[in-house]
C-alpha cells in the first residue's frame, strides 16, 4: 500500500523544484502524515555502541533534517538514528537558487546548498522543547564567513551538549569554500585538538561523554588517506563517517547537468564512497566505527556497505527515488541476510569483505 502511495504521488513531487519537494516532505512530516512502524526491530539488526543502543543500523544523513524540524517522526518511520543539520553557529541562506539538481535516469542529486540552516540558537530551541526519543546526532559545521572555522566547531559540541547523542564534525562538504582544507592532516589535527578539549572540560564538569564523529569526503586522495586516518586514530575519534558527496562526475549520464557546480549523491556515490570505506575500514583495522554513507537504495546495497566495513548505515538521496517504504524493505533484507549467515548480531559482517571492495578502483 505505502508503495502504490508513493508512485501515485512521485510525479507531483518530480515536477516540483527538488528544493520545494523537500520542503513539501518536511511539512507533511511536521502535518504527521508519513508512515509508522513502531514494531520492535528482530534483535540482530539491534548494535551497542558508543554506550548506545542502535535499534537497527539505518539513520536518516544530515542534510535531510537541517534544523531540527522533524527528528522524532523519522526515527517513528523505523529508522535507527537520525542526524539534524548541518548546523551553523549563525543562520545563513546558502548559495544562491538554483542550488539542486534532480538526476532521474542515474537516481541521484547534485546540491550546492552551502549549508543553509536557521543556525545553532533555533535548531536547539527545537531540540530542548522536543527532546530526543531515540538516537540523535548532531551535525556541526563551520559558517561560511567566519573568523576561525573550528571555533565554530567547538561551539557548536557547545551548544548542543546537553541535547545531542552524538556528534559529527563536518569538515567534508564541497560547498563551503575552503572547507575541505580542514581535512588536511595538520588543519584537522588542531580542529580535533581543540573540539576534544572542550568535550574533555564538559565531561570533568560531570555531562556524559558525547562520541564524536569526523565526516570525511570520498574525494580524499589515496595518498592523502592514510595521514587523514592516522590523525583521526592519534586522536582517538570515536566514529568516521564516509562519506560526503562527492565532486566526480563518473556515473553522471546527463552531460549538460553533470557541469552543474556541487556534489553527487545517489547511486553514482556507492561505488566511490564504499572503496573509501573499505580502505578507511583496513587503516584503521576495523577499531574505529564507520558509518556508510553514499547511494544506498536497496537492500544489497546496505549490504555491501556493512561487508566493507560499517556498523552504522545513512541514507537520504535512496529515500527520495525510492520512497518511504524503502526503510522496511532494507530492513527485511538485512534480517533475512543475517539469517542466511547464521549471525547472531548482524553487526559481526562488518569487514567481511573490505579487503576484496578496498582493492578495487573509485572509478569503474
Amino acid at each position: 500500500m505505502l508503495g502504490l502511495v508513493f508512485e501515485l504521488v512521485r510525479p507531483a513531487l518530480f515536477a516540483l523544484d527538488p528544493e520545494r519537494a523537500h520542503e513539501l516532505t518536511l511539512k507533511s512530516l511536521e502535518a504527521g502524515i508519513y508512515p509508522r512502524d513502531l514494531a520492535a526491530d528482530d534483535a540482530r539488526l539491534a548494535t551497542q555502541l558508543w554506550g548506545l543502543a542502535f535499534p537497527n543500523p539505518l539513520g536518516i544523513a544530515a542534510g535531510f533534517d537541517k534544523d531540527a524540524r522533524v527528528h522524532d517522526r523519522v526515527l517513528r518511520m523505523g529508522l535507527g538514528l537520525a542526524e539534524v543539520g548541518t548546523v551553523t553557529p549563525k543562520p545563513q541562506h546558502g548559495n544562491p537558487r538554483p542550488r539542486v539538481f534532480r538526476l532521474t535516469e542515474d537516481h541521484a542529486l547534485i546540491n550546492r546548498l552551502g549549508f543553509n540552516n536557521g543556525g545553532h540558537d533555533a535548531t536547539l530551541a527545537r531540540l530542548a522543547a522536543s527532546p530526543p526519543r531515540g538516537i540523535v546526532g548532531v551535525n556541526v559545521g563551520a559558517n561560511k564567513d567566519s573568523p576561525d572555522r573550528t571555533a565554530d566547531y567547538v561551539q557548536g559540541v557547545r551548544r548542543f551538549y546537553d541535547v545531542a547523542s552524538y556528534f559529527a564534525v563536518n569538515v567534508s562538504s564541497p560547498n563551503t569554500p575552503g572547507l575541505r582544507d580542514l581535512q588536511a592532516p595538520a588543519a584537522l589535527d588542531d580542529l580535533l585538538a581543540r573540539v576534544l578539549a572542550a568535550r574533555s572540560e564538559l565531561t570533568t564538569a560531570g555531562r556524559p561523554r558525547r562520541p564524536i564523529v569526523v565526516k570525511l569526503a570520498p574525494d580524499i586522495a589515496e595518498d592523502d588517506l592514510a595521514p587523514v586516518v592516522d590523525v583521526l586514530a592519534n586522536r582517538g575519534v570515536d566514529g568516521i563517517a564516509i562519506g560526503n558527496t562527492t565532486l566526480s562526475r563518473f556515473g553522471v549520464s546527463n552531460a549538460a547537468l553533470a557541469r552543474e557546480p556541487g556534489g553527487v549523491s545517489g547511486r553514482p556515490l556507492f561505488h566511490r564512497s564504499t572503496v573509501m570505506l573499505a580502505r578507511v575500514f583496513r587503516l584503521t583495522q576495523g577499531k574505529v566505527p564507520l558509518i556508510g554513507i553514499g547511494g544506498i537504495d536497496s537492500g544489497p546495497s546496505a549490504i555491501a556497505k556493512i561487508e566493507a566495513g560499517a556498523t552504522l548505515l545513512q541514507l537520504y538521496t535512496g529515500l527520495v527515488f525510492e520512497g518511504p517504504g524503502l526503510v522496511a524493505r532494507i530492513k527485511r533484507d538485512l534480517v533475512d541476510y543475517a539469517a542466511e549467515r547464521k549471525l547472531a548480531r548482524l553487526c559481526d559482517a562488518a569487514g567481511c569483505r573490505a579487503e576484496e571492495w578496498a582493492a578495487k578502483s573509485l572509478d569503474e
